[in-house]
């Protein structure tokens, strides 16, 4: 092993195995408590939760793509699939014709509404119930720094 290198300790090892974890395992969790009772992907979720949050309900692809923390093939993807569904819907933008509109449709806030109960049930039953009222803060501080370093442009979230 390379004597320059500095290894983790093992709280720090500790630590990152944690967040590995967490991770790997949340997103399925969350995916499988929206399929069941909503018929949705957390990240199609995501996408209408974005959108229901949006002046008019419309955002430009690339901002939703930003906001939605996923590329804008995904998004291009997930968004075609919620149009057929008519949760969506593209037009071009008015304002530039080189842009996209992506607007949640009334049923598509229907859907946000009506998986939105469960959804906010089950993240807090996995991470909010776990913690202790000062660890949120924690949680968010934490998770703060990480993203600045992850991303320095500072992405909104």
């Amino acid at each position: 092993m390379d004597d320059e290198t500095p290894w983790l300790t093992a709280e720090e090892q500790d630590a990152w195995r944690a967040l590995v974890g967490v991770l790997a395992r949340l997103p399925h969790a969350l995916d499988s408590q929206l399929s069941r009772d909503a018929g949705l992907r957390h990240f199609d979720y995501g996408v209408l939760s974005r959108l229901s949050e949006a002046p008019a309900r419309t955002l430009r692809m690339g901002e939703l793509a930003g906001a939605a923390e996923g590329s804008l093939p995904r998004l291009s993807q997930v968004v075609a699939r919620l149009e057929k569904r008519g949760l969506v819907r593209r037009t071009p933008d008015p304002a530039d014709g080189r842009y996209t509109l992506a607007t949640l449709t009334d049923e598509g806030w229907e859907a946000v509404a009506a998986a939105a109960p469960g959804h906010v049930a089950e993240v807090r039953r996995l991470v909010f119930d776990a913690l202790e009222p000062v660890m949120v803060a924690q949680v968010a501080e934490i998770g703060s720094r990480i993203l600045q370093r992850v991303d320095p442009q500072g992405r909104s979230v």
